[in-house]
């Protein structure tokens, strides 16, 4: 059972630059990054990034208390278990990657405003994260 990843460079990249205009550290950024590739209507299983020269996460910080819901709600998405080591590194890996990715268009789009960002993210589609 895997406790740390490594997100790619270019995850380290958007979470330092959002990061320094916000003062939203990586472990909330996460959760965010998450939440947005969750939503996403694109499937993470055409997700590919082997990049690991980014941030080095732990599990605890990243999911804390609510990793179990965080799984529940991977395994919803993929309609399929995951396996803890499947789980952790690799889908949660996927998802902050790809979610950092999202996340930066919305924070372009928001002009680097936090709280317009911050609206965007938790008005559209009607739901929040």
């Amino acid at each position: 059972m895997g406790f740390r990843l490594k997100t790619s460079k270019k995850t380290k990249e958007i979470f330092e630059y959002i990061g320094a205009s916000s003062n939203l550290k990586p472990f909330a950024l996460c959760k965010i990054a998450i939440s947005l590739s969750l939503r996403d209507i694109d499937s993470i299983e055409n997700f590919e990034d082997t990049d690991i020269h980014g941030l080095e996460l732990q599990r605890a910080t990243v999911t804390g208390e609510y990793d179990t819901i965080y799984k529940a709600l991977m395994e919803i998405k993929l309609q399929r278990h995951l396996s803890d080591d499947e789980y952790y590194p690799i889908y949660t890996k996927k998802h902050i990657d790809k979610g950092a990715q999202l996340l930066s268009k919305l924070y372009e789009y928001s002009g680097g405003n936090l709280e317009k960002f911050l609206t965007h993210i938790t008005i559209k589609g009607g739901m929040s994260l």
